[in-house]
């Protein structure tokens, strides 16, 4: 099915403004989600909006949105109040400051979206920002789902991506984290380099189309299986060994490396000297 956009608006960068669709980057359709039943009769469980003042279950026709000012004292904004608030956000995504796009640092990265030109018009300017961007992100804003983000938008293949991000104020000082306030000062300097020589023979292109959710499919066989009345077969998950001698494990780690390439390679190199023949 198509994906729906969740916004419409412009792309505007100093006297440029561009129509453009925004949609979401991601599909929650693919995690696999519960409902609350009634263990007695598996139900599905009824949220209802109940009154405690009234004694009495209320309609969503009778629901309105409340702000609480002071303890226990509301004031009620309506739609066409929300309709007053009016910033440009709403309908613009104005670009004020470029950068590098890996200028960013990623824990300020929260949803991403897909920005794609609204109209055969607008597709001619759309590509020329899109190529003029390349290796750049631009910084704006944007205002979705009741509140205004600030967003990074970057040029991603045939069109743009776009990330909400986080305010300053939202991302904890690692200095609230107690454990990392004793930190060894000294390493030693041989431990690192045995590190690095491990963790080089791993280094190379991520793909991440071979990765998958297993939890995810581990959880699907369980359904599956009490969906058709079968047994469930849970394997056992080792925890792994605690280490006790950081050197010797990195080493251990360096000859099993070792030993696995040269089993792999020990068919290669017959199949190498069976063509020489």
């Amino acid at each position: 099915m198509p994906a729906r956009p969740t916004w419409k608006g412009y792309l505007k960068i100093s006297l440029v403004n561009i129509p453009i669709k925004v949609f979401p980057a991601t599909d929650a359709a693919a995690t696999i989600g519960f409902n609350q039943l009634h263990a007695e009769c598996q139900t599905k469980i009824q949220q209802k909006r109940w009154c405690p003042t009234c004694s009495k279950e209320v309609p969503n026709t009778d629901l309105v949105k409340g702000y609480e000012f002071e303890k226990g004292r509301w004031v009620v904004v309506d739609e066409e109040d929300l309709q007053k608030v009016h910033v440009e956000s709403t309908k613009v995504i104005n670009l004020e400051k470029f950068t590098d796009a890996a200028e960013i640092d990623p824990i300020y990265l929260e949803r991403p979206y897909y920005l794609a030109p609204d109209g055969p018009a607008a597709r001619e300017s759309f590509a020329v920002i899109r190529e003029g961007m390349k290796g750049k992100a631009g910084i704006g804003k944007m205002a979705i789902h009741g509140r205004e983000y600030l967003v990074k938008v970057q040029p991603r293949e045939q069109g743009l991506v776009m990330y909400t991000l986080r305010h300053a104020a939202e991302i904890r000082s690692m200095q609230e984290i107690d454990e990392l306030g004793d930190m060894p000062s000294k390493i030693k300097p041989e431990e690192v380099k045995l590190a690095q020589q491990v963790m080089g023979v791993f280094e190379g292109e991520v793909d991440f189309e071979s990765y998958k959710d297993e939890y995810q499919v581990g959880l699907r066989e369980i359904i599956d299986a009490k969906v058709e009345g079968r047994e469930i077969v849970t394997p056992e998950v080792e925890a792994p060994p605690k280490v006790v001698n950081l050197m010797e494990a990195l080493r251990k780690s360096l000859d099993t490396i070792g030993a696995s390439k040269k089993v792999k390679a020990a068919p290669q190199e017959k199949e190498k000297q069976r063509r020489r023949a």
